[in-house]
């Protein structure tokens, strides 16, 4: 069994936990039901000027192990936004990233940037969670769905009026995302089998990307200059967490990497 394969184990026990905590039909409810509009995470990917960096809030991951203990999200996510992110991406997985699903609220009320809910995402209640705690997208990784429930799940992000970040590898991975009608792309470099990290994963397959499919490329990223080779080879934005978490200057991390310290 790979890492991958234990943490979606652990993830649909956790989703059957939480559907006793909170009925389906309720959580359906208030995502529907809730007030404030999606941010508009891939508008904001899309357009501008710059480097656009989704900044991950992240404590610790299953490859990397302690990253930042001492996370402070709120203090980050501030951090981040005066030093120009694009997005913030959340992590609310608790058992491998130590990450918390409330994080999203408490993110969201401090800063005016979208929100994707980084998470394993096998269900459409956690869709459903997703909204009505206040993110304004939603990560679904092709290697850990199959094609109808990445179609399935996509649909349910949109009708909540939320983007669907749709995560490939490989160019298996990438077609399976563009039939379930993707158009907005994470590459991550990272297997996650493996967890093996090649910035070529990217080189590879951006091209292969339709016009007008946002690009995002993911892991591995660390300096101004492995963003740009990645930008020249067809990403519009970054993923980026372990290189500013280590840093004990946040902001200034993010300043370096976009090229603008």
């Amino acid at each position: 069994m790979t890492i991958l394969d234990e943490i979606l184990a652990h993830k649909r026990r956790e989703v059957e936990a939480a559907r006793r905590r909170v009925a389906p039909a309720a959580m359906e409810r208030a995502a529907r039901e809730a007030e404030e509009k999606p941010r508009g995470f891939r508008a904001r990917l899309a357009a501008g000027d710059g480097l656009r960096v989704v900044a991950e809030l992240k404590r610790r991951s299953p490859s990397r192990g302690e990253i930042r203990p001492d996370l402070d999200p709120v203090a980050c996510a501030k951090d981040l936004e005066a030093a120009g992110a694009a997005c913030l991406s959340v992590l609310t997985d608790v058992r491998f990233f130590g990450g918390d699903l409330e994080l999203l609220g408490a993110v969201r009320r401090a800063v005016a940037l979208p929100l994707l809910r980084k998470d394993f995402v096998v269900d459409s209640y956690q869709v459903d969670e997703t909204r009505a705690r206040g993110g304004d997208a939603v990560l679904l990784i092709a290697a850990a769905l199959a094609p109808a429930d990445l179609v399935a799940l996509r649909r349910r992000a949109l009708e909540l009026g939320l983007d669907a970040l749709v995560e490939v590898h490989d160019a298996d991975e990438l077609s399976a995302a563009l039939d379930a009608g993707a158009d907005l792309v994470g590459i991550n470099n990272r297997d996650l089998r493996s967890f093996e990290v090649d910035l070529g994963v990217t080189e590879r397959l951006a091209p292969r990307v339709p016009r007008g499919v946002v690009v995002v490329a993911e892991s591995g990223i660390f300096t101004h200059d492995q963003a740009q080779r990645l930008r020249s080879a067809g990403a519009h934005a970054f993923l980026v967490g372990e290189s500013l978490m280590r840093e004990a200057d946040v902001g200034q991390a993010l300043r370096k990497l976009r090229g603008t310290a």
